[in-house]
């Protein structure tokens, strides 16, 4: 699902063309229409149906793309470790949505918004670049522009959409008319991503922020966007009001294609955000927040909405890859 947002996405991209499809050796040599069922609306395959997909083999890859290609991974974790390094060690630019490589201290796990000065741990040649957890993500950007504030501590429980599993995903019998607590690892990479995400140099090295966060998933009958209620404790001591008026003076400033502007969007209903009027706020790469309020126990709390497929994977993956165009960092 995520492979069909980032094709549908560069399809109509104006500094990307798609070059190669790869998959596995199961679907090597046949055609993108007859590897993979289509499951988006709009035109089919976008309109790279015909495309041939051949074998993800690196060498392959260096040889078809050239020095500094770009691969957008949005591969297993089992297929990402096996290909990602290696696509990298042959001196290819990995952009990748999974999270075999999130966590490992020469790979950013970047935000354009939030942190690009994480891309200074790249190595030369070749470089893998990871955007964050679905999850991860909406609160990692509703944090930084209170980081002034000095976050200390937090806790976060999320409700995640079904398209979160991929296709064919939950089964209909766990999914209707019920909601289940996650039984993968979400919660582990909730409580962990975002730390690193927000985290500074020191001495050279990438320090995670400090800040201790304990997480809940739960996935809910829901197409798109994952909501988040996020309970923080700062050491200034914030009213909602002082929340607000920093994300509302937040300004990245970036002038990239995908990028947002505002990056986040403040609704004022008490029934909102919600994923069916909120999820593709600025076609989906918007962060939407909501119901900031005291909490009696930290001090301050919101709910945050992102696009899972969109902001959470294949969105912010082709807003990784803008920066490193950019940056100059690939051609």
């Amino acid at each position: 699902m995520v492979g069909q947002q980032m094709v549908r996405r560069l399809a109509a991209h104006p500094w990307f063309r798609v070059e190669v499809l790869t998959a596995s050796q199961r679907s090597t040599g046949r055609a993108y229409q007859d590897a993979a069922r289509w499951h988006y609306p709009g035109e089919a395959y976008a309109g790279l149906g015909s495309h041939p997909v051949v074998d993800a083999d690196p060498d392959d890859l260096r040889r078809r793309l050239g020095p500094r290609g770009i691969v957008f991974s949005a591969l297993d974790r089992d297929a990402a470790e096996r290909l990602e390094r290696a696509c990298a060690g042959v001196g290819l630019a990995v952009v990748t949505n999974a999270g075999a490589n999130r966590m490992a201290p020469d790979v950013p796990l970047l935000i354009p918004e939030v942190n690009p000065q994480m891309l200074g741990l790249l190595p030369e040649g070749g470089f893998i670049v990871a955007n964050p957890n679905c999850t991860a993500m909406p609160v990692a950007m509703t944090l930084a522009p209170l980081r002034s504030l000095g976050w200390e501590a937090a806790t976060v429980a999320s409700w995640q959409a079904v398209s979160g599993a991929g296709w064919p995903g939950e089964s209909a019998y766990d999914m209707l008319g019920n909601a289940h607590p996650h039984a993968g690892d979400e919660e582990e990479k909730l409580a962990a991503e975002p730390c690193r995400i927000l985290g500074e140099f020191v001495d050279g090295a990438w320090q995670p922020h400090s800040a201790g966060l304990s997480a809940r998933c739960v996935r809910v009958p829901v197409v798109d966007g994952h909501l988040v209620a996020v309970h923080a404790r700062f050491r200034d001591r914030p009213t909602p009001d002082d929340v607000m008026d920093l994300w509302r003076s937040w300004e990245p400033g970036l002038d990239l294609p995908s990028a947002p502007r505002p990056p986040l969007r403040i609704s004022v209903g008490r029934d909102r955000p919600s994923a069916r009027w909120d999820a593709d706020a600025g076609d989906g790469m918007a962060v939407t927040t909501g119901r900031v309020e005291v909490c009696p126990v930290l001090g301050v709390k919101w709910f945050a909405l992102a696009h899972n497929t969109v902001r959470g994977a294949a969105g912010a993956a082709l807003l990784n890859a803008e920066l490193l165009v950019a940056r100059g960092l690939v051609p």
